[in-house]
Parts: structure tokens; C-alpha cells; sequence
């Protein structure tokens, strides 16, 4: 039986054996490693008993494992930083525009209206929107009518119910949803302009803290204004 080079095994499979190891104290079997377990076992098994072709195929199958999780942690790497820069574009188109988030709070400034929207699982009969001051009384109601399933935009001028102009401050929007004899509670979205932008880590949502609200993620955004 003639011996086995292991080192040519090693040049033909693109591997240096006597390369330098970077890594000091490394736990982990790496390709090289591997390959050079397997190649020993060869060497040195026992010729009367030689090694099984299907054990000497399942070795191989492992070798090949570790090298596709190998190329498989590079590809997860690239994807990685290809996140981060696609998180860095969004960040930089986000700040200073207005957009839609889940709330029932608004801030009304003096000569100007608010934008908000309620929106639907289910189709309805009949939705009423009512705002309500500080103190809890009931300042304005908005019929919408009928309405489809969906997202419902508003636009408030911030007037009241007899037409005048209300005071700037806190006001609170909550949306009746009828449904034949059923009345439910609608999901209320109001607009807030985005001050500035986090960016989050791999495999995690951008951070935006909006005017009113403070910090939410990205995932609460319902539509950008």
C-alpha cells in the first residue's frame, strides 16, 4: 500500500498546511483541520482492515459540510452589510417627512389642521370619528359614512363642531366603528414629522424618534407621508 501525500492532497485542494494560524486558542474544526484528521486516519489504518468506501464516503460528506458552512457564513456576512447600507439609505430619506403611526393623541398648533386616519379590518356601516378636549369633552365629530375595509385618510382643519377655530393643545381622537347593530372601536393612526433616525443592528428595525411621540420602529409605520 503506498503512502498518501498529504500534503499534495492539501496543494490540490487549494489548501496550505503550513499556513500560519491567525486564531490562537481556536476551538472550532475547520476545513483544514478536518482534512488533515482524514487524511491521517488513512495513513495510518490498518491494512488487513482497511477503511469501509461507505465510511470513507461519509467523511468525505462531513469535509464537504464544513465547507458549505463555511461559504454559507460568508454569504450571511455579505447580506448582512448589504442591510446595514440598505438601513443607512432609508435613514436618509426619512428625516423631516411626516408619516402615519398607531395613536389616539394630537397636538393641534395654532392656524393649522391635523392629518390622522382610521383604519379598517372589516368593512363598516358607518364610522365616527370624535376628538375630544384635554378635559374630555367632546369638541368635534367627523362622519365618514359608510366605508370600505382599509386605511380612511383625514384631514381635520381644526375647527369645531360650530365651525370655530379651536384653541392649540392636546386634543384625543377615537373612531366608532358600527357594523349593523355592532359598535366597536377603530384603530386610530395620527401624522408625526420624523426628527432624526437610529440605525438598529443586523436583523433589527431602524429607530425613529418622531416629534410628540418619541422613539418607535420602523414596523410601526403604517404610511410616509
Amino acid at each position: 500500500m503506498s503512502e498518501i501525500d498529504s500534503k499534495q492532497i492539501y496543494a490540490d485542494l487549494g489548501l496550505n498546511k503550513t499556513q500560519p494560524k491567525n486564531d490562537e486558542g481556536k476551538n472550532e474544526l475547520g476545513q483544514a483541520e478536518f482534512l488533515e484528521l482524514m487524511t491521517a486516519q488513512l495513513r495510518f489504518q490498518d491494512p488487513l482492515k482497511p477503511m469501509e468506501n461507505g465510511d470513507f464516503i461519509a467523511q468525505m460528506a462531513q469535509f464537504g459540510t464544513v465547507s458549505g458552512i463555511g461559504d454559507l457564513n460568508k454569504t450571511f456576512s455579505d447580506m448582512s452589510a448589504s442591510f446595514q447600507s440598505n438601513q443607512a439609505l432609508q435613514a436618509s430619506t426619512m428625516v423631516g417627512r411626516n408619516v402615519l403611526v398607531p395613536g389616539d393623541r394630537v397636538q393641534l398648533e395654532a392656524d393649522k389642521g391635523l392629518q390622522m386616519a382610521v383604519d379598517l379590518k372589516t368593512p363598516a356601516s358607518r364610522v365616527l370619528v370624535n376628538i375630544t378636549d384635554a378635559s374630555g369633552q367632546l369638541v368635534h365629530r367627523i362622519d365618514l359614512g359608510r366605508q370600505p375595509a382599509g386605511m380612511i385618510d383625514i384631514d381635520w382643519n381644526g375647527l369645531n363642531r360650530d365651525g370655530n377655530r379651536l384653541a392649540p393643545g392636546r386634543y384625543q381622537i377615537a373612531a366608532e366603528v358600527e357594523q349593523g347593530d355592532q359598535v366597536s372601536a377603530g384603530d386610530t393612526l395620527i401624522a408625526a414629522q420624523v426628527e432624526s433616525v437610529t440605525l438598529g443592528s443586523a436583523g433589527q428595525d431602524l429607530t425613529l424618534t418622531v416629534s410628540g411621540l418619541g422613539d418607535i420602529n420602523m414596523s410601526q409605520i403604517r404610511k410616509i407621508m
